[in-house]
């Protein structure tokens, strides 16, 4: 199938909604502390709505079913993976995606860092189940996908503190200091034998990209010897979520995307930094970010990029501005006609041609970037 438009590829997928959501356990929206008497104060177009209780709300988009559908774990391999949610016992939960075959030696651990502006999506959505389950299996790698907290409810740097959290608990395993029992002390026993606590490697999509950067300065503000033998070998930053209160140009030139608008930009990064801050908080300015971590320890960095991205060039400007202040990064453009967390959309790697390939080679750029640290 040819690449299409973005409106074009929203009515395409709201057709094979309408046939797989009756077959996906979908998310339901979220609302705490509801009340009879509540008027909206604030709402992101099919994704969140805030009412003047306190309440929030978290939607679905029609058509975006198949994306937010809860993929529970198993424990019986599927195409080489099994997956397991396990409590950290440090206020964060998360999920283990463990290759079957159990390598000939230990092996790098990937930290995933899920994105959503840092207000929506779940670690368990189909939309991170079906990158990051193949992507464990494909590399040999066992990954460790965060529970985040969500603002509005709870504002960075709650997700930061949650990141930080579970490097702290890989340290645990690592040291033998976590006890479970059952298919959980089973599937923590596996990570503890399989991995190489030496090299681990956050990665994150969109805000989770930011969150790569804020997680790895969180842990280079301690001593190297507070997660040994934990060591942050290097950061994947997948079109992180990094912008200006003024516009860039590829906000104003590019399209929107199925994953991001405009309204996202403009709101959920301002409903996830702390009460005060606009996006020119060092949580979101790629300067200001840069600037944040120029006396802190930081891991080498790869950042992808997207040609058609709206927040194009605030990411290219944070590499820009990190290599300023002497740190490794090594930027890397996807080319032509595909847009933000395009690796994300399963429809579009299975059917369409160009976006399967950016996405082969993202992820064959992922494995370059963790086999050389």
């Amino acid at each position: 199938m040819a690449h299409t438009g973005f409106q074009e590829s929203w009515r395409l997928l709201v057709v094979i909604a309408a046939i797989v959501a009756p077959m996906c356990q979908a998310a339901t929206p979220t609302i705490a502390n509801a009340s009879s008497n509540r008027t909206v104060i604030e709402e992101v177009t099919g994704w969140l709505r805030i009412y003047s209780d306190g309440t929030v709300e978290r939607l679905t988009p029609p058509g975006g079913e198949p994306f937010t559908a809860i993929v529970p774990p198993y424990a019986e391999p599927r195409d080489g993976v099994t997956v397991h949610d396990i409590p950290t016992g440090r206020g964060v939960d998360v999920r283990l995606y463990l290759p079957e075959t159990a390598p000939h030696r230990r092996r790098p651990v990937l930290v995933h860092l899920h994105g959503g502006g840092f207000c929506i999506s779940r670690t368990s959505w189909a939309l991170y189940h079906n990158f990051y389950a193949p992507l464990a299996a494909k590399l040999r790698v066992p990954i460790v996908a965060v529970y985040l907290p969500l603002a509005p409810e709870h504002r960075l740097p709650a997700a930061i503190d949650a990141g930080h959290d579970a490097l702290l608990w890989l340290r645990d395993v690592a040291r033998g200091q976590s006890t479970y029992g059952g298919e959980q002390a089973a599937a923590v026993g596996r990570l503890r034998t399989a991995g190489d606590f030496s090299r681990v490697f956050l990665i994150g999509d969109s805000s989770g990209g930011n969150l790569v950067h804020l997680v790895a300065a969180r842990a280079g503000e301690d001593s190297p010897r507070a997660l040994r033998p934990v060591r942050l070998a290097g950061g994947v930053l997948l079109h992180p979520g990094f912008a200006r209160e003024k516009k860039s140009r590829s906000e104003l030139d590019n399209p929107p995307s199925l994953f991001l608008t405009q309204e996202m930009i403009d709101k959920l990064l301002i409903l996830g930094v702390p009460l005060g801050d606009n996006k020119d908080s060092l949580y979101t300015n790629p300067e200001m970010a840069a600037n944040a971590v120029a006396h802190l320890r930081m891991p080498p960095m790869l950042l992808m990029v997207v040609e058609q991205d709206l927040l194009r060039d605030p990411q290219v400007d944070y590499g820009k501005a990190m290599v300023s202040e002497g740190k490794m990064v090594e930027t890397v453009v996807s080319r032509g006609n595909v847009s933000h967390i395009f690796y994300l959309n399963f429809f579009a790697v299975k059917s369409d041609k160009l976006t399967a390939e950016r996405t082969e080679q993202l992820i064959k750029t992922i494995k370059t970037f963790i086999n050389r640290h």
